[in-house]
């Protein structure tokens, strides 16, 4: 959608409720408490509405807004509709600094704290696992130790760049991808990734020959590919796909973002896993509201 189509269709606020009406409650309107359809209008103010069957007295009367993102904030819904969009068509994101001074937002801690609510109102616990043919990778995203002040260091040696957060993904061959900040890349937190997110079904798991994913053969169809020796192409084994996701994000926190810290960094990955499993879908913008 572009900036004038924006425009058109979102002139008012109101023209912004009703379409978060449309897309939350495409059956029709129901109690965010009870699920109950048989709702009436509340005459006076405008998308609200009144349910008389999840409460004994009096009822419960709730707006467009209760449950969702934008719920109890001071901040026009036009404006949170402009954020989406500004962050829906920045392909490696776009900075809270930079949502501030175009909107006009009076402070960077009220733009930090929309596009954080955005970014989980983007996250899809409910994923269908994946099948076909799979690849599964593991990054670091963060500082390096050794470029740390000498008191904040850690002082440990592992696997990857010491001090970086770790984070794992899979992702299937033209489909989707699900990504997870994890505590460490072990063995044990692999497999229990890849269980919770691969199906039994899978054509193949590609991966590099990491230890930590030896056992997956005794579970799925599983082949690997090893980076040491400069093999990363073995006919239909690779893992490009998931190491292409990993370079829009790095690129977005190294060009964008600057630094994310641990905390929300799984926040950021799920704003780039929707906005990568949405890649080809020309509503994006309607399925971010629907989901926020």
């Amino acid at each position: 959608m572009t900036i004038p189509q924006f425009e058109r269709l979102f002139p008012t606020d109101d023209a912004c409720k009703a379409y978060l009406v449309a897309r939350r409650w495409p059956k029709g309107v129901a109690c965010p408490r009870c699920a109950n359809d048989k709702v009436y209008p509340v005459t006076n103010r405008p998308f609200h509405w009144q349910c008389t069957q999840c409460a004994e007295a009096g009822g419960y009367r709730f707006s467009v807004l209760v449950g969702t993102i934008f719920e109890n904030t001071n901040v026009g819904l036009r404006t949170w509709f402009r954020v989406i969009h500004m962050m829906l068509t920045a392909k490696k994101g776009v900075s809270s600094l930079q949502i501030q001074r175009v909107m006009g937002i009076g402070s960077y801690r009220t733009a930090l704290y929309m596009t954080h609510r955005v970014r989980a109102g983007l996250q899809d616990p409910d994923f269908r696992k994946l099948v076909g043919i799979v690849e599964v990778d593991e990054t670091y995203i963060g500082g390096s130790d050794k470029n740390r002040h000498w008191d904040k260091r850690s002082g440990t040696r592992g696997r990857g760049d010491t001090g970086k957060t770790a984070v794992v993904g899979a992702v299937k061959r033209k489909g989707n991808v699900v990504a997870r900040v994890v505590e460490n890349t072990g063995r044990v937190t692999l497999e229990a990734f890849v269980r919770e997110a691969v199906s039994n079904r899978v054509n193949l798991l590609c991966t590099d020959a990491y230890p930590g994913y030896k056992r997956l053969k005794h579970r799925f169809p599983h082949e690997t590919v090893d980076h040491t020796i400069g093999q990363h192409v073995v006919g239909a084994v690779h893992t490009n796909t998931i190491e292409g996701f990993w370079s829009l994000i790095k690129r977005g926190v190294i060009g964008t973002y600057h630094q994310v810290s641990r905390k929300y960094l799984p926040l950021y990955v799920a704003e780039f896993e929707f906005r990568y499993n949405n890649r080809g879908n020309p509503d994006i913008f309607g399925a971010a509201i629907g989901r926020c």
